[in-house]
């Protein structure tokens, strides 16, 4: 269809707003008393009335009691559509979540202008570009923003917003960056605040469509630049660069930009929550998590389950499994979100009986396990090493909830099985699974073989792997591991060239620790700090007091060939260690120390830790790639198996 050409004006139909003269139909309270109206409309005649067929439609296309397909029939029954009558039928089409309605949106409006009874209005054309965005209508879009010209409507804040939308959501930001540029000059002499507050309003939303459009393309600079250009911003415009950066990964630029909201005259709100706590939970900075928790509850943010499942996963993934309990049994009504939030909370934590618990608890509240919800049983069943609870879970989940598993819960199946030495049955799984097996899993039984020393298996699963990602250094360091643990160290070296010669580069371990709001990061070997000279003699006195208790470096960690003092002092520095160095000269005697890593702990660190704990009276709550580990009085809550 040609929107732009078919365009015939003759007259326009300027009738207003249907008024409040039929109570009949607002006292409404459920599409059977509206029906029941429209029946006695019809009786009487008084449907012929424009306004009361319009305020029929309204109820029917736009209220919460509606029915789309009922207001659909409605508007076809009304000899003479209003302009009202269009704009509500065309709305409600655009607003829902079906492409295929988006699609009747466009139909419709294609029926208002080629018939020429009825003019479109400003009100007409933000829901028209909405269906064209939705349905990625790009061609259609360009010929709705040639009538918008013709009715002199390009100066309309709210419709070119969304005419900007539209070229965002369609990907097409040349136009979306040259209409936004002339919309700027036009209605804000570029940055000049306007005195009409709707003008500021629409002037503001143009931006945010833009700073939108470069988020969801992954241009942050592009993004940030717009953002500190911006004259005047409100609470979506941080919302958007906040969850931007959380949902791209770029965790402590999302917490940075959140601090700084903090500086400004816009409030965070209930948005604002939901996006910033993920990036909180990826870097474990608890005080933050719990200021954000305060702040919900003093300025009345519901805590409803959305919220309140970001808030269980925060304080889980920030180590405070207790405070996550709490969360959990406060929220008035907990959907399967929430409950799958808890259950993997237990899960990192090893916790598995209580995962269990919780999942019982569920079934018994009637709610329906979703796919996710597995996924945190068998993760908790693998790190208890809880076999024959995780293969009922994998068959109740197939058997009695009906779900398809999918590559993670064989996933975590491949885990448990190899986890516990049942390294045979794993790779069977492996094989003879119903869909292909990912980097992911081949990984997880590679490091299975390293635990148990199976070199074969290991050789042939690093073949696997290097085939179905050659450039990750997953495989390599996998093998590597497996043949330093054996003394093979011509192995070793054959694999590390390798390596350099496609360079490849081994993750370097990283650690960080939150203290006063601040996140400390540490290296391997890091003497970056501005503290490194007090840390190092921490260090020093840390490894002094671990040989009078007779601890001995486990130095078959170290995975160099050199010699054994050399290995004993690789492991002093490695990173998880020097941020408890930090931890213990920056707070108080008996504070609990917190400690993030991106890597799984090695044997080595996790065997310090534990006697570190002791000897310095410290709880210690380390989150490493796969779990939590509790460290108190000389033990660990994983039991030595991880």
């Amino acid at each position: 269809m040609n929107l732009a050409t078919i365009y015939k004006p003759t007259t326009t139909n300027s009738s207003p707003h249907p008024s409040s003269q039929f109570p009949e139909i607002t006292k409404c309270k459920s599409m059977r008393e509206l029906t029941q109206v429209h029946a006695h409309f019809i009786k009487t005649g008084q449907i012929r009335d424009p306004l009361a067929a319009a305020e029929i439609l309204r109820f029917c296309a736009v209220s919460d009691l509606g029915d789309l397909e009922y207001a659909h029939k409605v508007f076809t029954q009304i000899r003479e559509p209003n302009c009202f009558s269009y704009n509500t039928i065309i709305r409600a089409f655009s607003e829902c979540k079906d492409d295929d309605d988006s699609l009747h949106a466009l139909l419709v409006f294609y029926q208002m202008v080629s018939d020429g009874l009825v003019l479109p209005n400003k009100f007409t054309f933000p829901s028209v570009l909405k269906a064209c965005a939705k349905t990625a209508r790009l061609r259609e879009g360009k010929q709705v923003h040639g009538l918008i010209v013709k009715f002199g409507l390009v100066y309309d804040e709210f419709v070119v917003s969304n005419l900007v939308r539209m070229y965002v959501m369609c990907g097409d930001m040349d136009n979306a960056h040259r209409l936004f540029y002339k919309s700027v000059v036009e209605f804000g002499n570029n940055g000049l605040l306007l005195r009409d507050t709707r003008r500021q309003e629409g002037y503001v939303i143009l931006w945010n469509v833009m700073i939108d459009g470069y988020v969801r393309l992954g241009n942050f600079r592009a993004s940030r630049a717009l953002f500190d250009e911006m004259p005047q911003r409100s609470v979506v415009s941080w919302n958007v660069m906040i969850s931007g950066y959380a949902q791209n990964g770029q965790f402590r630029e999302a917490i940075e930009m959140f601090l700084e909201m903090q500086n400004g005259d816009v409030c965070p709100n209930y948005v604002t929550l939901v996006s910033v706590l993920p990036a909180i939970s990826r870097l474990g900075a608890l005080e933050l998590g719990k200021w954000v928790h305060l702040y919900a509850e003093k300025n009345a943010i519901e805590i409803n389950d959305i919220l309140g499942s970001a808030l269980i996963d925060m304080y889980s993934k920030c180590g405070s499994i207790e405070n996550a309990i709490q969360v959990f049994e406060r929220i008035p009504q907990r959907n399967a979100i929430a409950w799958s939030a808890m259950i993997g909370g237990f899960a990192m934590h090893g916790r598995a009986q209580d995962a269990l618990d919780c999942f019982s608890r569920m079934e018994q509240a009637g709610v329906k396990p979703s796919d996710v919800v597995y996924i945190g049983l068998l993760s908790a069943c693998s790190h208890a090493g809880l076999v024959e609870e995780g293969r009922l879970m994998f068959n109740h989940m197939v058997n009695v909830t009906g779900l398809e598993p999918r590559i993670e819960h064989y996933g975590c199946m491949v885990d448990l099985l190899g986890r516990a030495g049942l390294l045979e049955e794993a790779e069977e799984l492996v094989l003879n699974m119903p869909i292909e097996p990912d980097d992911v899993i081949w990984k997880a039984l590679l490091g299975a073989c390293k635990t148990h020393g199976n070199i074969e298996m290991g050789e042939r699963v690093a073949k696997v792997l290097m085939k179905l990602a050659p450039n990750d250094s997953g495989a390599y360091v996998g093998i590597s591991n497996i043949y330093a643990s054996s003394g093979n160290w011509e192995g070793v070296a054959e694999v590390r060239l390798k390596m350099k010669q496609m360079d490849i580069r081994k993750d370097p371990g990283c650690s960080w620790i939150e203290l006063n709001g601040m996140i400390h990061e540490f290296l391997v070997e890091d003497d970056s700090h501005p503290k490194a000279k007090e840390i190092h003699s921490m260090l020093e006195e840390i490894s002094s007091r671990l040989s009078l208790s007779g601890y001995r470096p486990k130095t078959t960690q170290v995975l160099l060939n050199m010699e054994e003092e050399g290995k004993e002092s690789a492991l002093h520095y490695h990173s998880e260690k020097i941020a408890i160095g930090f931890g213990l000269i920056s707070t108080n005697p008996g504070t609990t120390l917190r400690i993030v890593k991106n890597l799984r702990i090695c044997e080595d660190c996790h065997s310090s830790l534990k006697l570190i704990s002791k000897i310095y009276k410290r709880k210690i709550i380390v989150r490493d790639r796969k779990r939590f580990h509790h460290f108190e009085n000389g033990s660990c809550s994983c039991m030595d198996y991880w």
